[in-house]
C-alpha cells in the first residue's frame, strides 16, 4: 500500500522542483544511488520499470526506502499498461508514471487514489489525461516534443496545468532555466543526473553534491 497520497506526491514534486529517474539491475547499486539523492534534498524518486526482473529490485528498494529514507517517496516510470500498473501498486508504488497516455492506467490508479502522471505530446492529450484525473502530467519525450516553448504556449490557455518534462532536462542552469521560466511544475532528471567517476562506477558522493546543487539551482532560479 502507498504510504503517501497522490496530493503529497504532486505537492512535493513541486516543492523540491527535481525527479530522478534510474534504473539498474543491481539492488545493491540502487539503494546507494536512492540514498545518495536522499542524502542530496530528494524527496520523490523515480525507479524506472526497464529490464527482466524489475519488479523485483523495486519491493526490495521500496522496503529499504521506507526504512532508511522514510520521508522519500518512490514510484514507479515507464509503466504502459493496467496490469503492471496493479502490479507495482500491489507492491506499493507511491505514483505511477508513463511516457504514454493509457485510460486504463487512470482507472487503475484513481481507484486506490495513487498519483498518476502519463506521458503527453499536445494540448489534446493534456486536457484528455487532467479529465482522467491526473494532477501531474509528464511531456515525453520533452526536448522532441518542443521544449520550454511548449510549456509556455501550453500554460497560455492552460494556466492551470501542472507538467513535468523528462528527455532533454540537464542539471546546468542555462537548460533548467528555460525550463522554469516556462512555468514548469517540476522537471524528471536521468543519466545527465548521475555522475559516474574514471573507471565508469557511480560516484556516490559526488552525486550528492550534484544533487545538492541542482536543487538549490533550482530554487534560485524560481526566485
Amino acid at each position: 500500500m502507498a504510504r503517501f497520497t497522490r496530493i503529497e506526491v504532486a505537492q512535493q514534486m513541486g516543492a523540491t522542483g527535481m525527479v530522478p529517474v534510474f534504473y539498474h539491475k543491481d539492488i545493491e547499486v540502487c539503494k546507494k544511488i536512492l540514498k545518495a539523492c536522499y542524502e542530496g534534498g530528494v524527496r520523490v524518486f523515480e525507479f524506472v520499470n526497464r529490464g527482466d526482473y524489475a519488479q523485483e529490485v523495486f519491493n526490495e528498494l521500496n522496503k529499504f526506502a521506507a526504512k532508511e529514507t522514510p520521508e522519500l517517496i518512490l514510484g514507479i516510470g515507464s509503466v504502459v499498461d493496467a496490469g503492471t500498473t496493479s502490479l507495482y501498486i500491489q507492491n506499493g508504488a507511491n505514483f505511477v508514471v508513463s511516457p504514454i497516455l493509457n485510460a486504463d492506467m487512470a482507472k487503475v490508479c484513481n481507484r486506490r487514489k495513487i498519483a498518476w502522471s502519463p506521458g503527453c505530446g499536445s494540448l489534446t492529450e493534456i486536457s484528455y489525461a487532467e479529465e482522467l484525473g491526473a494532477e501531474v502530467v509528464k511531456i515525453f519525450p520533452g526536448s522532441q516534443v518542443g521544449g520550454p516553448s511548449f510549456v509556455a504556449a501550453v500554460k497560455g490557455p492552460f494556466p492551470w496545468s501542472s507538467i513535468m518534462p523528462t528527455g532533454g532536462v540537464e542539471p546546468t542552469e542555462d537548460n533548467l532555466k528555460g525550463w522554469i521560466d516556462a512555468g514548469v511544475h517540476c522537471v524528471g532528471m536521468g543519466s545527465k543526473l548521475f555522475v559516474k567517476n574514471s573507471e565508469g562506477e557511480y560516484d556516490y558522493a559526488g552525486l550528492t553534491a550534484k544533487v545538492k546543487a541542482t536543487l538549490a539551482l533550482i530554487q534560485k532560479l524560481r526566485g
